[in-house]
């Protein structure tokens, strides 16, 4: 996937997990971008634990696995912050 790709799929991830999680007020574009690219990651990454496909392309499994980790890193993100 080129740097536009996940730009594009970490936008939109990031932004459907902070309308998940209900930080949409809170985050800007670019924190969506940077927390989808992230969750892309760490979402492939768990995926990858349990014997799944992570980031396979621009496609739906890919947007999903991606929201997926998102809303992981919004919950660590904000245990973190409550301490």
């Amino acid at each position: 996937m080129g740097i536009l790709a996940w730009i594009i799929l970490g936008a939109l991830s990031g932004w459907i997990a902070s309308m998940i999680t209900g930080k949409d007020s809170e985050m800007g574009a670019m924190a969506n971008i940077i927390v989808g690219i992230i969750g892309a990651f760490l979402g492939g990454f768990l995926f990858g634990l349990i014997g799944g496909k992570g980031i396979t392309g621009f496609n739906i499994w890919s947007l999903l696995v991606s929201v997926i980790g998102s809303v992981v890193l919004l919950g660590i993100i904000n245990a973190i912050k409550k301490k």
